[in-house]
């Protein structure tokens, strides 16, 4: 049957863009590209660094007058400073015009700052109601890098809406009927303090490692939820005595698209409890990288069966629960928070149009 594209109106949304912290790019892109430009949040951005490493996000339109700073257009980066390909005016990561290549520059002209911050690798700008500043951190303890693979990014682009996607770390039943996990079970109690929302949860699953060898993961998962674009999951898988860390990242990109972005990392694996498919047998160094491969598949591979659902649903705003499905409305209570007026969260269509049916 045919598909069609969503299509997002004011009345049915309060926003396509919710408040709160969004992945623009990892450090390791921006070293190799060195000016990175893209769509974000419905703007045009560039992102580079200084010398001393320090990220900028800025509007990717120069203040003097109005060439695109991206590097389609001849956008560069010298000496730390963001040079315009037109007249070669030279932005700092404050945004300030620092250098001009005929005269001194001129006096308050600034590119658009975005406030951002960076988290294991990762660089996330904030996008506040009204362009008000940032409400709250990501990580007040930023997880260490140290003894942690080197991270697997996958992205995948479809319509949708953060909320949506971030309401699966509550959705537990989904798990079972979706995904085939076994033994799903709620670990204490949803944990919510302002912006801060934290799932526990255990189970087990039954996946194909490095293509050949089935094996049982018996997973303790936390998801640390800091708003709708910021989700890390701590996972220890008890059976091998691994550990592993999973970040799911959703970013409006234009009002209709979001961008899913998938990181993982695995821990060192020095004892493993059990054999892991012929890992046991290579050098200590090359385990967690070569089982971060299959972490990272698996992952894309319950998206992918997440997405096919997501592009095509309906919101329902006052869903038909049952007692399996959990805290779907605490969650959807958390989320008013992050919209001008939390009011429309619960108004009908409230969060995405109609869609035509798969």
């Amino acid at each position: 049957m045919p598909t069609q594209r969503a299509e997002y109106t004011n009345n049915q949304i309060p926003s396509p863009f919710p408040e709160g912290w969004y992945f623009v790019a990892s450090r390791q892109d921006l070293m190799r590209a060195r000016v990175i430009a893209k769509t974000w949040m419905g703007e045009n951005i560039v992102v580079w660094r200084d010398d001393a490493g320090n990220a900028c996000v800025a509007e990717a339109y120069c203040p003097h007058l109005g060439s695109y700073l991206g590097p389609e257009t001849g956008g560069r980066v010298s000496e730390g400073k963001l040079v315009c390909p037109f007249h070669g005016y030279e932005f700092d990561i404050s945004g300030q015009c620092v250098a001009a290549p005929f005269s001194d520059p001129p006096r308050n002209t600034w590119l658009k700052v975005f406030d951002s911050q960076e988290v294991g690798g990762l660089i996330f700008a904030w996008w506040g109601i009204g362009g008000r500043p940032p409400q709250w951190s990501l990580h007040p303890d930023r997880p260490s890098q140290e003894g942690w693979s080197a991270p697997e990014i996958r992205t995948v682009r479809f319509p949708g809406h953060p909320q949506e996607t971030t309401e699966n770390s509550v959705d537990l039943a989904h798990f079972l009927y979706v995904h085939g996990y076994g033994n799903v079970d709620r670990v204490g109690r949803l944990e919510i303090d302002g912006a801060y929302l934290q799932s526990r949860f255990d189970f087990r699953t039954v996946r194909k490692i490095l293509g050949f060898a089935n094996f049982t993961m018996d997973v303790s998962a936390v998801t640390h939820v800091y708003g709708l674009g910021y989700s890390f999951v701590d996972i220890h898988e008890r059976l091998i005595g691994m550990d592993m860390r999973m970040w799911v990242l959703a970013t409006p990109v234009d009002g209709i698209d979001i961008d899913l972005v998938l990181v993982s990392q695995v821990r060192e694996i020095r004892n493993p409890k059990r054999r892991l498919a012929g890992l046991g047998f290579l050098p200590v160094g090359l385990r967690a990288p070569i089982f971060n491969k299959f972490v990272a598949a698996s992952q894309h591979q319950d998206v992918l069966q997440d997405v096919t659902i997501w592009r095509h649903k309906r919101y329902r705003s006052r869903p038909r629960l049952c007692r399996a499905d959990g805290e779907i409305m605490p969650f959807r209570a958390y989320c008013s928070q992050f919209y001008s007026d939390p009011s429309d969260v619960e108004k009908p269509g409230a969060l995405a149009p109609d869609r035509a049916s798969p």
